[in-house]
């Protein structure tokens, strides 16, 4: 989709701030119900001669700097994130793999297109509606569900990366991978972190033999902080895939050994090799809306990170949030009512728009989201909160399913302005635990509901069905003023992604924060109860909360460690950075250099 034009007849739909102008308020791959289309084309100034310099924020300095050499070399940030995937993969294998999935959204500087990819796995043919409830009907304990051959699906990351690199690529895909070649042949050092998820998923059970053997010493012992791990298998499929392309994971023996490890005990799954072969990325529109005097655009379905981020920001646009900053209880009051609003409308109608028909539109109508935002007290806590009935919408069960830890999030910006912000999961620590070809195997497909219908007999619509994408809560983001990109920010998390990506949003836009303290702030998620990490908070304001009748549950790291990245164009031109502190990540400026 190109931020140059709109057609609210078609297709495409503007993703402009300068939209504002004409009064729009939010914009899907459709008109939006009650905003009033412009009368003509709106123009946006490309950006051909920037002079900003590139930059890296990714969840490990490795993976950060593997990036940042692409980008030296003239890469793109598309060719930045192919490098940068490679690497995460080997050093941070509990969170995201080339045997999972991700999304993507990506700004061109020269056209002004905004376009996302789709790399999520799908549920093989042989996935059935109950495959996760037990011999009884009941729903099967969540980490015996995930250690089953029944949560891997078919795995898309590399295949999205492919098709964004064969449009935005400028260096050769095989010399991409030569970062993460080079590292599992010569070994990288095991890192704080790394220690910590391999400590935590050895405590949950017995892992299968050839995980044990990679992450343990003899089966039951972490592989200490500082020993060098190699991984000889990992660069056997890297130099695959950087002569074939995704087909080295779609047929041959890698695919046979993802197969393999599949259909093994306990409770095998049904993945064939057809169903590897079959798998094709997805280029989509983004779904984008107005903010203030900013453009914000994001995934849409399968992905629900995009419409509940924007969900929450079209609730809070009824609200001054400048003049309730970071530090009053007014601000976080209105931040966490908006996700809990945003959070129930994303639980009952957000699901793979293959196979359920997702009102997005009506999710982010203007008059729509003032309706919700006029249930927000300004002194006292909803007592309940439920869904809404937006324009287009069918009635549905709510779905309370949410994701675990397994994700990253990274931000890449190159030297001639491209952007690309980008999620990518395996979605339980190390997935699914089971490997091939020195990877982990995703266990995504318990994103989807392990029952089809809710406790009123009503469907579900992320219910499992053979080919259908589970529902995911990945947010990335990219943010324009005046037609020009402004930030780029997404996180791992879970269902909380939305929560982290709001609040870092709202820092940065509302409350004036740099992008690293806008990302520093307390983790505050609002889906029923409150998640907060309470140990970055204020007490008083804690208190302060309760008295308005929130129901906090927290501690140290408030559920789901987020792990936030971000990068935004200073209005001198420069780029700031920010890694989320939580984890390992760091932020590699690349100078501008004129002779690229």
């Amino acid at each position: 989709m190109s931020i140059k034009s709109i057609n609210w007849r078609g297709a495409t739909c503007a993703v402009l701030a300068a939209a504002l102008l004409t009064g729009i308020a939010g914009c899907t791959p459709v008109a939006v119900q009650g905003s009033s289309p412009p009368a003509g084309p709106i123009e946006a100034a490309a950006e051909p001669n920037w002079t900003s310099g590139g930059m890296v924020a990714a969840a490990n300095p490795l993976a950060a700097e593997a990036g940042a050499e692409v980008l030296r070399a003239g890469g793109s940030a598309v060719d930045a994130a192919v490098a940068v995937q490679g690497v995460l993969s080997l050093v941070e294998p509990q969170s995201s793999g080339i045997g999972g999935g991700a999304f993507l959204v990506h700004y061109s500087a020269a056209t002004g297109d905004v376009i996302t990819y789709d790399g999520r796995e799908v549920a093989p043919r042989g996935a059935t509606a109950d495959m996760f409830l037990d011999a009884g009907g009941k729903p099967l304990r969540f980490f015996d569900a995930v250690r089953s051959g029944r949560s891997v699906g078919v795995p898309g990351a590399v295949a999205m990366l492919e098709l964004a690199h064969r449009e935005h690529g400028r260096l050769p895909w095989r010399q991409l991978w030569r970062p993460g070649i080079t590292l599992a042949e010569t070994g990288f050092a095991v890192s704080p972190r790394l220690h910590e998820m391999i400590t935590a998923v050895v405590a949950r059970g017995s892992l299968p033999a050839n995980s044990a053997a990679y992450l343990t010493l003899d089966g039951k012992t972490p592989r200490p902080v500082g020993s060098l791990l190699r991984n000889p298998d990992y660069a056997a499929t890297l130099r695959r895939i950087a002569v074939q392309g995704a087909k080295a994971l779609r047929e041959g023996p890698i695919a046979e050994e993802i197969v393999s490890a599949v259909r093994a005990d306990p409770m095998p799954g049904t993945l064939t090799l057809e169903d590897l072969r079959d798998y094709r990325p997805n280029r989509l529109e983004p779904v984008c809306s107005t903010y203030r005097v900013y453009l914000v655009c994001g995934m849409r379905p399968p992905s629900s990170g995009g419409v509940a981020v924007l969900s929450v920001l079209g609730i809070l646009s009824h609200v001054d949030m400048a003049a309730r900053g970071a530090t009053t209880v007014a601000g976080w009051h209105y931040l966490i009512e908006a996700q809990r609003l945003a959070y129930a409308d994303r639980d009952t109608y957000v699901a793979d728009d293959r196979y359920e028909a997702v009102p997005i539109a009506g999710l982010l109508d203007r008059d729509y989201l003032a309706s919700r935002a006029a249930l927000v007290s300004p002194g006292r806590a909803m007592q309940r909160v439920e869904p809404g009935r937006p324009p287009g919408a069918q009635l549905r069960g709510r779905d309370a399913t949410g994701g675990t830890t397994g994700t990253s999030h990274f931000v890449v910006v190159d030297g001639r302005g491209n952007v690309v912000s980008m999620t990518t999961t395996v979605e339980s620590l190390f997935g699914s635990q089971r490997m091939a070809g020195g990877f982990f195997l995703n266990n995504q497909l318990t994103d989807f509901s392990f029952t089809p219908f809710d406790d009123k007999g009503q469907p579900i619509a992320n219910a499992v069905a053979p080919g259908k994408k589970p529902r995911s809560s990945m947010s990335p983001t990219i943010v324009f003023r005046d037609g020009r990109f402004e930030l780029a920010v997404g996180s791992p998390g879970g269902h909380a992604i939305i929560g982290y990506v709001a609040k870092s949003i709202v820092g940065m836009l509302d409350w004036g924060l740099t992008p690293q303290a806008a990302v520093d702030l307390p983790n505050v998620i609002a889906r029923g109860l409150v998640v907060a990490e309470t140990a970055r908070m204020d007490p008083a304001l804690i208190e302060s909360l309760r008295a308005m009748g929130h129901e906090f549950r927290g501690g140290r790291s408030g559920g789901e460690a987020s792990g936030i990245h971000a990068v935004r164009r200073l209005s001198d031109g420069r780029l700031e950075g920010a890694a989320d502190s939580r984890r390992e990540g760091k932020v590699v400026a690349v100078p501008y250099d004129s002779t690229r």
